[in-house]
């Protein structure tokens, strides 16, 4: 789900944690404030809280793909209101559903998750091994920077079942750079082009400022070989978006 992970062991707390809030309130039926996201690239934009309560009919086709596709011990990165990994539970995987709020996990176990904790994907105190780990949402997003990859796909091999698969979505933003002759006007001595900062809000209560990653295939694709990993794209929405599958080239 959408929420920010960074790679010291912190958690969010209730006075800073917008997403939290807005997902306690739609599950309590109290009144909505809208939750909004903000970006010093775009335009604020309104996110719609029923969207993290979605049924797996309601999900994209990337997002039945990986839940169709994943087996095992599943680990649900970035939980928020568990739409996933009550789809996961459903079809009869194992799934521990983790996330940075523990509002969201608190309504995860209410709508019936069964291994739900509040602890951040690079604590420690976080032990796999797991056959499918699951990021969705533009799961990729929780990498920050271009710079932290290598240390995010190092922590998935500590947690990666040997056999097991990282499933994992994300998006290229090039098409934020077309020029009308259909070429593409990217600086490459600039920072990476998916490299985004967002913050969100929920009423007067703002979150954390945080670093959002969308990664093109070909990057991810070039890292991963770097870290020993095999990726294969195996689904997409027909444009930018895409599912990707890594696994161990050890297989």
């Amino acid at each position: 789900m959408f929420s920010p992970i960074t790679n010291d062991v912190k958690t969010l707390s209730s006075e800073k944690d917008p997403m939290g809030l807005a997902i306690r309130d739609f599950f309590c039926k109290k009144k909505l404030h809208p939750l909004m996201v903000h970006s010093s690239l775009f335009e604020d934009d309104e996110m719609p809280i029923s969207h993290l309560f979605r049924t797996f009919d309601q999900c994209s086709t990337i997002e039945k793909t990986a839940i169709k596709e994943s087996k095992g011990r599943v680990l649900d990165v970035g939980a928020g209101a568990g739409s996933h990994s009550l789809a996961l539970q459903a079809k009869g995987c194992e799934v521990k559903s983790i996330d940075m709020s523990q509002i969201s996990v608190d309504i995860m176990k209410e709508r019936g998750i069964k291994d739900a904790e509040c602890i951040n994907f690079y604590d420690p105190q976080l032990h796999g091994p797991f056959d499918t780990i699951l990021l969705l949402m533009n799961g990729a997003g929780i990498i920050g920077k271009i710079d932290n990859i290598s240390g995010f796909l190092q922590r998935l091999k500590l947690l990666l079942a040997p056999d097991g698969q990282i499933l994992m979505d994300s998006s290229d933003l090039r098409y934020l750079y077309e020029e009308e002759d259909g070429s593409f006007l990217i600086d490459i001595n600039a920072k990476y082009y998916g490299e985004i900062d967002y913050q969100m809000s929920y009423g007067d209560i703002y979150g954390p400022s945080f670093d959002w990653l969308y990664i093109d295939f070909d990057t991810l694709n070039y890292y991963c070989k770097q870290a020993g990993f095999l990726v294969e794209s195996i689904a997409d929405d027909g444009e930018y978006a895409y599912l990707a599958r890594i696994t161990s080239q050890q297989r």
